[in-house]
């Protein structure tokens, strides 16, 4: 049946960290005690001003479609968001709202890209980076960074890879699956080398920018110079913990909004109605109002980092922001643990499932094999119960 599927289909995978959540799902369904620390899925309600405006919005008739790029006046609110908390300039025609994130992400990738281009990734990357560069038939260029350096690129990697061909580079800070977040300066380095570079696009996912420890989160776009080449993604699914509401968001130039809308247009065409009326709420709140998901983010994250600290093998850096910790595993490669020969990523990851019955990803997922995503977007009780099964079968 293979020979009837496309070749764009054929040429990409399912994404690993949904394939890791279905089969813990699905040992779950079977009564085994899974905990599950693969899916990057706050364990929050939305809060309670969201709740009451989409209810609000449902009594007072938001029931028909939308103007393809969402409401205007979301389209206002996120105008007004972007410059209170990024201090960035757009106009509500700059602006395309979509059914989350992933799809603006889908929308920029087919409005720019044809087929052989080359799209730079530094690696470790989100999972469907690499799948949608694919779909669209470009070539995806990864620049794989080290844990030395808190996984970032470096001004000097990112000038040896542009070429002729280079049209996008696409990153995410705070980062997806380090929780890496670039500096001001780090960003500053990084627009001297776009601004030798106009054709260019960057496109930078922003959707943690909220959730943020040490370092405080800046926009790249917020450099003159390269503004006009940067393309900016958010959405409410991980600081408001709305993410089966699927609204996602970008703010771009005015002929890049103007593609998403022709390609949402023949695709999806709205957003969810009521889920923009409680985006409104949402993004029109100032981001104190969630500042106690951040906190007990923290809190989950320094029980991490000290339980990971007390496993002998694993190698960790501290995260300063999303909710992920990247532990280096390798350390177990080409050793037997509990019968069972461990040479990669996925084996070590499998194993845990099987062993401990504890889900994460593997690092080969996100362009490294040699360390493994473990999400603590869920309970303080479940996290310290699932490191203590992970340390038990790694003795």
């Amino acid at each position: 049946m293979t020979n009837r599927l496309s070749h764009r289909l054929q040429n990409i995978s399912y994404s690993q960290t949904i394939a890791m959540s279905s089969k813990a799902r699905e040992l779950k369904n079977k009564g085994y005690d899974i905990i599950n620390l693969s899916l990057g899925e706050p364990d929050f309600l939305p809060p309670n001003f969201v709740l009451s405006a989409a209810k609000k919005a449902i009594d007072e008739g938001y029931h028909y479609y939308t103007p393809v790029s969402g409401y205007l006046k979301l389209k206002k609110v996120i105008c007004e968001k972007f410059y209170r908390d990024n201090h960035l300039k757009y106009n509500p025609s700059q602006i395309v709202v979509s059914t989350g994130a992933k799809q603006s992400i889908m929308n920029v990738l087919l409005s720019l890209l044809n087929k052989d281009d080359e799209v730079i990734i530094p690696a470790p990357y989100w999972v469907s980076y690499l799948q949608m560069v694919k779909f669209c038939e470009s070539s995806p260029v990864i620049v794989p960074t080290i844990m030395k350096n808190d996984f970032k690129i470096h001004p000097d990697q990112l000038e040896k890879a542009i070429t002729s061909k280079t049209k996008l580079f696409i990153f995410s800070t705070p980062c997806n699956p380090t929780g890496s977040v670039y500096s001001y300066e780090e960003l500053k380095d990084l627009a001297e080398v776009f601004k030798k570079h106009p054709k260019v696009m960057i496109l930078s996912d922003e959707i943690y920018e909220h959730i943020c420890y040490s370092e405080k989160h800046t926009s790249i776009a917020i450099f003159p110079d390269i503004h006009h080449q940067v393309i900016t993604v958010n959405g409410l699914s991980k600081a408001f913990s709305m993410t089966g509401w699927r609204i996602g968001y970008i703010g771009s130039a005015e002929w890049v909004a103007q593609s998403c809308d022709k390609i949402q247009g023949q695709m999806t065409s709205c957003a969810n109605s009521i889920a923009q009326i409680a985006a409104i709420s949402a993004l029109s709140a100032h981001p104190n109002q969630i500042e106690y998901m951040i906190k007990e983010f923290e809190k989950r994250k320094n029980l991490v980092l000290d339980m990971i600290q007390e496993i002998d093998g694993l190698q960790i850096c501290k995260p300063n922001g999303a909710f992920y910790v990247f532990p280096k595993i390798s350390n177990f490669f080409g050793k037997k643990l509990h019968g069972k020969m461990i040479q990669n990523s996925d084996e070590f990851s499998e194993f845990l499932l099987e062993k401990a019955q504890v889900a994460t990803v593997s690092g080969s997922a996100f362009g490294d094999n040699e360390c493994l995503r473990i999400s603590y977007a869920t309970s303080y009780e479940k996290i310290t119960e699932a490191l203590t099964r992970i340390k038990k079968v790694l003795r």
